[in-house]
Formats: structure tokens, C-alpha cells, sequence
């Protein structure tokens, strides 16, 4: 009897979670806007010479051609707390998957990349310029089909960035937190000030199941600011309180960011 009821109780959340996710994806598709993909890429290096060798790379050969292949709004960003963290993190959105599957051989094709990148390629085995390249796909959330780019980055002023994810103990959870950001939160994040980039679903990576987003401020104490304002704000308490979001968080990374000078975001 037992699992006959736990049995019952899943099959009716999968199709509530999978009606909720069909009728955004319907609103997405007659607003005409496709949710796009984002390629989260750290470039995991040892120093700071093979970290501006990194991005002397990334600056001169690998977002120029992005930029050929009809691909903008590339983030590049470092650790704004951690010093010794000499990684650099590649935002590249793409609005199909299939785009993303032509990435590599376009890359190879390009000549104009080749030649800029050749100082790169040239490297040794037994020093390379980084140690891995950690990658993780992601899928935009209905709420929010494509990066919405920060008023500092537009009139080019100084801005920071904040990158969270939160992982989640089941499939379902996850959905569902997602679900919850889509029926409202983005919007109460919006209303404060918190100034949302890109939010994200994980499809391949690690700690799955996840979810990512970005936000932006003009410092840390407007950031702060703003997150204040969100934990006040009525709509984000009384949704926060609704029995189906109940522990659908298991657990908070965050990471602080600032542009390079070559970011496009």
C-alpha cells in the first residue's frame, strides 16, 4: 500500500512539473523568443603569467572568432576574493545546440583563429597554459529565454558579478526550484535591483541535478543592497512559504566576479 501511494504521489508531480514546464515553454515559443544555451567554461590555470597568457589567448584568437561564427555576449570573468584563484570564467551563449555542436570544427577551419592562437598552441605538454578546462551546459529557464545585459555594461562602467548554484537532492526538487524562479522569483530579483544576467538549468557537468544564474551590481554594497531588499520583499516571503518549494536547495555555491576588459558582458 505504501508504494502504491509513493508511487501515486510521484507520477502526479512529474505531470504537474512537466504540464508547468510544457505551458512556459508554449508562452516562450508565442513571445517568439527561444531559450538559449550558455557553456559555462573555467579555465583552470596554476599562476599569474599563464593566467595572462590565458587570456591574451581568449582576447586576440578565441572571442574574435566567436564573434565570426555570429556568437556575442561572451562573459570573461576572475575571483574577485580569491587571489590565489588564477582561473578565468568564459560565459559563451549559443542559441541552438546545434550551433554549439559547430563550434569546434568552425574553429579549426577559421584561419584568422589559427593564426592568433598559434603562440597557444605551440605550448609544451610539460607546461601547459592550463590545467583543465572545466565545462558545463546549460539550458535558460522560460522566465528568462536570453541574457539580460547589466546597465553598467552598457555605459561601460564598473560592475560586479555574483555566480550562484544551487544544487538540489533529487531530479524533482530541482524542477522544482526552477519552477519556482520562473513563476516569480526572477521577477521580485528584477524588482530589487538585484540585476539578473542569465539563469540556467544544467544538462551536462558536474553536481548534477543543478542550476546556475548570474546577477550585477556597480559594487558589493549595492549588490548588498539589493539582496536586502530581496529578502523584505513580500512576494519572495509568501513564496518562499508555499509547501512545494519546501527543500528544494541542498546546497549554495556562490563566486564573486569582475569583467575583464575584453568581457562583452
Amino acid at each position: 500500500m505504501t508504494r502504491s501511494i509513493d508511487r501515486r504521489r510521484f507520477l502526479q508531480a512529474s505531470t504537474a512539473l512537466a504540464a508547468v514546464a510544457g505551458a512556459k515553454e508554449a508562452v516562450g515559443a508565442e513571445a517568439g523568443t527561444r531559450q538559449e544555451f550558455y557553456e559555462l567554461r573555467v579555465y583552470r590555470t596554476a599562476d599569474a603569467d599563464k593566467k595572462q597568457r590565458m587570456g591574451a589567448y581568449l582576447e586576440r584568437a578565441l572571442v574574435p572568432a566567436l564573434g565570426r561564427m555570429g556568437l556575442d555576449r561572451i562573459g570573461v570573468f576572475t575571483n574577485i576574493d580569491q587571489p590565489d584563484d588564477h582561473s578565468l570564467y568564459v560565459l559563451i551563449p549559443y542559441p541552438t545546440l546545434d550551433r554549439l555542436a559547430a563550434l569546434n570544427p568552425t574553429l579549426l577551419a577559421d584561419g584568422e583563429y589559427q593564426a592568433a592562437a598559434r603562440e597557444h598552441f605551440a605550448v609544451p605538454k610539460d607546461d601547459p597554459v592550463f590545467s583543465r578546462i572545466q565545462s558545463r551546459l546549460y539550458k535558460a529557464f522560460a522566465g528568462m529565454p536570453v541574457i539580460e545585459m547589466p546597465e553598467q555594461t552598457a555605459q561601460a562602467r564598473a560592475r560586479m558579478f555574483e555566480l550562484r548554484i544551487y544544487e538540489s537532492h533529487t531530479e524533482e526538487k530541482a524542477a522544482l526550484k526552477v519552477d519556482m524562479f520562473n513563476s516569480g522569483e526572477i521577477q521580485v530579483m528584477r524588482d530589487t535591483g538585484l540585476g539578473p544576467v542569465f539563469y540556467g538549468e544544467a544538462l551536462v557537468g558536474e553536481d548534477l541535478p543543478h542550476l546556475a544564474y548570474m546577477l550585477s551590481a556597480a559594487d558589493r554594497d549595492a549588490h548588498k543592497a539589493h539582496w536586502q531588499a530581496f529578502g523584505e520583499h513580500p512576494e519572495w516571503n509568501r513564496m518562499k512559504a508555499l509547501p512545494k518549494y519546501e527543500d528544494t536547495v541542498s546546497k549554495i555555491t556562490n563566486t564573486f566576479l569582475e569583467p575583464t576588459g575584453y568581457s562583452q558582458i
